[in-house]
């Protein structure tokens, strides 16, 4: 492990809970310590209220902070003799112990205080550290995990039995402390779970969780080395195939999920492996990973008989719960694929990459604790079950608030770099939509900082171009669920007298013959759709009323109007809808320059501004009040309609 303890940083730092940020962002921040919230942190000193009365706190992380990005305020201060009075009790059911604890913070704006915190409490030293690291739960999840524990730690550590985070284990470790604890302890081994230590200071308890951790590392790169990667590559993905599987696994969590590839070395070599499928059934590193990951990943494609083994692991446990519980959806949320890699299911592309960071850190210690020592044993089903299933670990999910209105869903956007497609694909993007954007543009890779954003340089004439790009969309988030076509020209103003023969020609290639190949291409995809594809083609006012000088321009949207009119009669059986909204005067769009704007205006006899303002309603069209409209055609709501052309443009007397 190492040390990134700045001691320059460290003499700035005021208090003791300043420190104790400090600390918890080092081990936050280093995912083989610490992934997506996991661990926590803790330092016992005196709070001072509004009063000036000062009292003996615990300041223990809150819920729903991480702890590679907390904040003073993300602390909780808790009255540390109150809970050393709960300490004493017999027993405590979970709500009765949440409630204690909120009841006994000096702040009542705080967070939740962490599950552990009575057990922070029981721990006779001021600063508390506490991980998941990758090198103690590689030597706790097999059968003689203790022994390994002694071995390579001695008299240092304190030796735990799982048992379930909360008052039961503070009380477990306060049964086993007196008769370990010695001179020489610096830290506590929980099997199942991850290592505690514990100092004077925060500064104190990181230097003996370094120390530990690389005993563990190098002890394990000795004796149970991982193996080496891969030369050979996994074949090219199967788009259809995987768009199937997005659709089988988002029919069994009854509601679209992303699905993201990954094939990178480490991925390609476990997938590989002979024993992939008694390995993977095993469960997770630590308890707490199960509400990421489900207990175990699904092996191969059968979603139908992964979602019936997760209902039958739910009949078998489900009297284990305090309450009546309610199943949760049976789809996996990692999958492992020999030829497609290593596949991670969530709502969110963030709840899809949390899947595989995880994953990510599992697989290496599945490998090297089965290779070189004994069989790799995770904690049993029915422990695994109790944190699946225990409301104060799904409160952590809760935290995110319901999921937006796309959730799940993926868009192909075309001329998403500038003007209307821009705005499509960003307010795309704000209703939880994973976007991939085609544009001729380079900088559209760039266009949006979003996680969710695939930026793609495309030139929609190219069509064996375009179909590559669609491909990469789905390799990205798994299938396609809308297709919104922007892209477009204007071409020559110019009277048909003197019309550009290749110039009017270039106009159809563009806004026609390029959305023939596109949906010629798409149609697979959003015929796999989970939810029912959607098309949006944005048309033009010019189909129900062209101007003079605009042939190419407007011969081009008709056409688009019957190409969509006849996807939406073609499509229907296949759950497809296919809409078309005619904006007219959208000036901040690619297809306006000022020298356009000026000769547009004098066809009409108008000034430059009253021609932007010439519909009924004296308004100026822009480009987000399009997007708005045609995102809203995509969803639900519209869920009963297609064929339908909507016009954006104000009012247009020779429409109307």
């Amino acid at each position: 492990m190492e040390d990134r303890w700045d001691l320059v940083v460290a003499k700035t730092l005021e208090t003791p809970l300043d420190e104790c940020v400090y600390g918890s962002r080092l081990i936050g921040s280093d995912p083989a310590l610490v992934l997506h919230g996991g661990g926590n942190t803790s330092i016992k000193t005196p709070f001072t209220d509004i009063t000036g009365s000062t009292f003996d706190a615990l300041f223990v992380k809150g819920s729903g902070w991480d702890l590679a990005t907390i904040e003073p305020q993300g602390f909780t201060p808790l009255a540390l003799s109150r809970l050393q009075d709960l300490l004493a009790l017999e027993s405590l059911s979970d709500p009765d112990m949440m409630r204690e604890l909120m009841s006994s913070s000096f702040d009542p704006g705080a967070p939740a205080p962490s599950v552990e915190s009575l057990l922070h409490a029981f721990i006779p030293l001021p600063a508390i550290l506490h991980s998941h690291a990758d090198a103690i739960v590689s030597l706790t999840n097999v059968n003689d995990a203790s022994g390994y524990v002694h071995e390579i730690f001695g008299d240092s550590v304190v030796v735990i039995p799982y048992v379930m985070p909360g008052f039961e284990l503070a009380r477990a470790v306060a049964a086993f402390w007196a008769d370990q604890v010695n001179r020489n302890t610096i830290g506590m081994v929980l099997l199942n779970h991850g290592l505690f230590t514990f100092g004077e200071s925060t500064h104190e308890a990181y230097v003996r969780h370094r120390e530990l951790i690389t005993m563990a590392e190098r002890w394990l790169d000795e004796n149970a080395p991982l193996p080496g990667l891969p030369s050979a590559t996994l074949p090219d993905v199967d788009t259809m195939a995987l768009a199937g599987l997005r659709r089988d696994i988002s029919d069994a969590a009854g509601q679209p999920m992303l699905l993201c590839r990954h094939c990178d070395q480490i991925s390609t070599r476990f997938v590989q492996r002979v024993d992939l499928e008694s390995l993977a059934e095993r469960g997770p590193l630590t308890p707490d990973h199960v509400i990421r990951t489900k207990r175990v990943p699904m092996v191969g494609r059968d979603v139908t008989a992964y979602s019936a083994a997760y209902e039958n692991y739910f009949k078998q446990h489900k009297h284990r719960g305090r309450t009546d519980l309610r199943m949760l959806d049976p789809a996996p949320r990692v999958v492992l694929d020999p030829v497609l890699g290593v596949l991670t299911a969530g709502r969110t592309i963030s709840a899809a990459n949390v899947a595989f960071d995880i994953y990510e850190h599992t697989m290496p210690v599945l490998e090297r604790v089965e290779d070189h020592l004994d069989r790799y044993e995770a904690l049993d089903a029915g422990h695994i079950f109790d944190i699946e299933y225990w409301d104060l670990e799904q409160a952590k999910l809760r935290l995110a608030g319901p999921p937006a209105q796309l959730a799940g869903m993926v868009a192909i956007v075309t001329g998403a770099g500038s003007g209307i497609g821009r705005a499509c694909a960003s307010e795309l993007l704000t209703r939880g939509c994973a976007v991939g954007g085609l544009d001729i543009d380079p900088s559209i890779r760039t266009t949006f900082d979003h996680p969710a954003w695939l930026g793609l340089t495309v030139d929609v004439t190219d069509h064996e171009a375009q179909a590559s790009a669609i491909d990469t969309v789905v390799e990205r988030f798994g299938g396609l669920d809308i297709v919104l076509i922007a892209a477009g020209i204007f071409g020559t103003n110019a009277p048909i007298g003197d019309l550009d023969a290749a110039d009017y020609r270039n106009v159809q290639v563009v806004n026609v013959d390029s959305v023939v190949s596109l949906l010629q291409a798409t149609y697979p995809f959003l015929a796999r759709s989970p939810v029912g594809g959607r098309v949006l083609v944005i048309g033009s006012k010019n189909v129900a009323a062209p101007g003079k000088g605009a042939l190419s321009y407007s011969t081009s949207k008709a056409a688009l109007n019957q190409v969509a009119r006849v996807a939406a009669l073609e499509w229907a059986d296949d759950g497809i809808r296919v809409n078309t909204v005619h904006p007219d005067a959208v000036f901040d769009t690619g297809l306006w320059n000022d020298d356009l704007l000026r000769e547009r205006a004098d066809n009409y006899g108008l000034t430059v501004e009253d021609y932007k303002t010439r519909n009924l309603l004296g308004t100026e069209v822009t480009s987000t009040a399009v997007a708005k409209i045609a995102v809203e055609l995509c969803t639900d709501t519209f869920a009963s309609t297609t064929g339908a052309q909507i016009p954006i443009d104000g009012g247009n007397d020779r429409v109307v």
